[in-house]
């Protein structure tokens, strides 16, 4: 895989505008944390604070160490990143397994199984390491290459080069895939697989294939549905994972008031504390009703029992401004790779985006997917700010600097 990027040191240059929406990320997040306190103990939140601004901080340091040595190298460290975090992964896969036949929960003292899920590794003071956050950056890169040197190998389009390409970015995604799956961690796999067909389809691929993907997910709705009201006992034993947990999810976004005390709770709650906050909510650190993963995945419900409409608008605002901004510099930049890899992070952004919101407001069901630079998570937030790394070195050649 060849490199086709050059250095581009131009500090003077820098994107003020991307810069000033990743400060406003930062800021909404400790808020929003910090807004948290009444609903998961002051002293647990007062440690998530602390760890979340030291997050922010080392992802600062990282794009501005990334600005300094440009993008130049950037596809070879992706690669070396690859194998090293396949073998994380595969070392959170036999840890899982260790969990499945003991029921410990520990295993080498540096893996955990948490909810069932052994998808972290726990040092002591750093706090957890995620390697699937991190492999869902280094994918893209790697698939924005692979898209890049395609394009430049087979200029003529062909049912048969865009097999290729296919099976050239299958190679590398499927077995970290696979490796995630097992952990189990549904959620993961969906956003690696939405950034990366966001790229693909963006790559120049035959319209055909986009009917035939269009077509797929159709049918394959309307058999899940059809399964899931006539044929549920066939459904759940396909694909209802541990206890049937994953019907549940789509039984309690159908109808939230089902199991409120159970599967249908998170939904329940969000909703209510969604739905009566009016247009300017509670208060900071307001408690109302106790509200799961509070500082994490309904981080978002949060926002909205504190400031309300008014608050819940302003994130939508934010998240909307920096993807337009996104869109903005992909459609400048004269590089491919780089074209590929934003389009590759809009897809990450925009579905967790959609998902997050989406789930808190009854639109989606429930998954463990966070609201991206806003929820407290120390491997999501470096991962995405080593991306934004790469775009602001995208930006300072393209100089796409002037405000919205």
């Amino acid at each position: 895989m060849k490199n086709y990027l050059s250095k581009s040191k131009s500090p003077n240059h820098i994107d003020m505008l991307l810069a000033l929406y990743l400060v406003l990320m930062a800021v909404v997040s400790l808020i929003s944390i910090y807004s948290s306190f009444g609903l998961i103990g002051e002293a647990a939140g007062m440690q998530n604070l602390i760890k979340q601004a030291g997050f922010y901080v080392l992802g600062f340091l990282v794009i501005a160490i990334l600005i300094y040595i440009g993008n130049d190298g950037i596809l070879e460290l992706a690669k070396l990143a690859y194998w090293i975090l396949m073998g994380c992964l595969v070392l959170l896969v036999i840890g899982h397994l260790y969990y499945k036949f003991t029921g410990n929960e520990r295993f080498l003292y540096l893996i955990t199984t948490v909810n069932g899920a052994t998808s972290w590794f726990n040092f002591p003071v750093i706090g957890s390491f995620q390697p699937s956050e991190y492999m869902k950056i280094v994918l893209i890169i790697l698939t924005a290459g692979i898209i890049d040197e395609h394009n430049q190998n087979n200029p003529t389009e062909s049912y048969e080069m865009d097999f290729s390409l296919f099976m050239e970015v299958a190679k590398w995604a499927l077995p970290p895939v696979v490796l995630i799956l097992l952990q189990p961690d549904t959620g993961v796999v969906l956003i690696i697989g939405i950034s990366l067909l966001a790229m693909v389809i963006c790559s120049g691929i035959k319209r055909e294939w986009l009917i035939v993907l269009g077509s797929i997910l159709v049918i394959g709705l309307i058999l899940f549905f059809y399964m899931y009201f006539f044929q549920f006992d066939l459904l759940n034993k396909l694909i209802g994972g541990t206890n049937g947990y994953r019907l549940q999810r789509i039984t309690t976004w159908l109808n939230p008031e089902s199991d409120i005390s159970n599967a249908g709770m998170q939904t329940y709650t969000a909703l209510m504390v969604i739905g009566s906050a009016g247009l300017s909510g509670y208060g900071m650190g307001a408690n109302l009703v106790f509200i799961p993963e509070a500082h994490t995945d309904f981080i978002f419900a949060v926002i909205g029992q504190s400031w309300g409409f008014i608050g819940c608008v302003a994130i939508l605002a934010l998240c909307l401004a920096l993807d337009i901004h996104l869109c903005r510099i992909a459609t400048k930049s004269h590089n491919m790779f780089e074209k590929y890899f934003i389009c590759g992070i809009l897809g990450l952004l925009l579905y967790q985006q959609f998902q997050n919101i989406g789930m808190i407001i009854g639109l989606l069901p429930v998954t463990g997917i966070t609201l991206p630079l806003i929820s407290y998570g120390g491997s999501s937030i470096l991962s995405y700010l080593a991306a934004f790394g790469i775009i602001m070195n995208a930006s300072i050649r393209n100089n796409t600097n002037e405000f919205i």
